[in-house]
């Protein structure tokens, strides 16, 4: 009785859990530490960024997602380091994963260097009993937490115009909750490619195409496709296809040399349309330049 109520109240999470797994984040490219350790300090600044996002707008118990990080390349050495923590509510369960990231980069040439990337997480999962509000309520189901550690790692190839990033952020494949020995919310391993370019269409305007491919073993491959403009070194107008998921829009602001922010909206592809309005996030970047605090070379990734 007791796995039975938990796999139903468990429903988003058991189709979180195979179809996406880590937090999802449209806006990735700009939050590159959480699923690649090697991209710290690669940006050359102290980079501090926050995100909200709401998912599925409309259906009770759908993800709710906070995430702050902070990345900064150390002192004149090739060394990076990078903190952060992601927040991820989805119905009765509550997920903190809090990671400390450490790369080293090697000039290849002139304009690309090849960072690698090492990733350590404390993983905090929480069940929350009270919130399944079960008409015939099982005594022995109990509120649950559990720790789990975690290690990955990532190689990121890139210049100010181009980047190309492998990672696996969790090596470990680690059961969030067991029912009398029996897995019923695990974590499976993520392995992430990704790539982007920058092409000058004007002196003012800057394309970026760009992809994230995503492979959990027992899920379907999930494709993100974005292609994004930057007009000015300032406005960013976008759109991005989830495979087989969602279609969303982008827009984003240079506020200052040290701060943007970005906003992005996702319409569902799959029948979860007729149940919700979309998913919207939000999220600001603040950025400390060593030179006389301005940003040497203009990037949007």
């Amino acid at each position: 009785m007791k796995t039975r109520i938990l796999i139903f109240a468990l429903m988003f999470t058991g189709v979180i859990s195979y179809a996406q797994q880590d937090a999802q984040f449209t806006q990735y490219m700009y939050n590159t530490i959480n699923i690649n350790p090697a991209y710290a300090g690669s940006r050359g600044a102290m980079s501090i960024f926050a995100l909200h996002r709401t998912q599925w707008v409309g259906i009770d118990g759908a993800p709710i997602t906070n995430a702050v990080s902070m990345n900064t390349p150390l002192n004149e050495s090739n060394l990076g380091l990078g903190i952060s923590l992601v927040n991820d509510r989805i119905g009765p369960t509550t997920e903190n994963a809090i990671s400390a990231d450490l790369s080293y980069s090697l000039q290849t040439s002139e304009t690309w260097k090849l960072s690698f990337g090492i990733k350590a997480t404390a993983n905090l999962f929480d069940l929350d009993a009270t919130k399944l509000n079960n008409v015939d309520p099982d005594p022995s189901l109990q509120n649950y937490n559990k720790f789990t550690p975690n290690f990955g790692a990532g190689l990121y190839f890139h210049s100010d115009k181009a980047y190309v990033g492998f990672s696996i952020p969790n090596f470990l494949q680690t059961n969030r909750y067991d029912d009398n020995e029996v897995a019923i919310f695990k974590e499976r391993i993520n392995y992430y490619l990704i790539a982007g370019y920058v092409f000058d269409l004007k002196d003012y305007i800057k394309f970026k195409p760009a992809v994230l491919t995503k492979m959990v073993e027992g899920a379907p491959l999930q494709v993100d496709a974005s292609a994004n403009f930057m007009f000015y070194d300032k406005l960013m107008l976008g759109v991005s296809y989830r495979w087989s998921a969602a279609l969303s829009a982008m827009v984003g602001f240079q506020v200052s040399d040290g701060l943007y922010i970005g906003y992005g909206y996702d319409n569902e592809t799959t029948n979860l349309k007729y149940s919700n309005s979309g998913s919207h996030e939000i999220f600001l970047r603040y950025e400390l330049f060593k030179n006389n605090n301005k940003i040497t070379t203009p990037r949007f990734f």
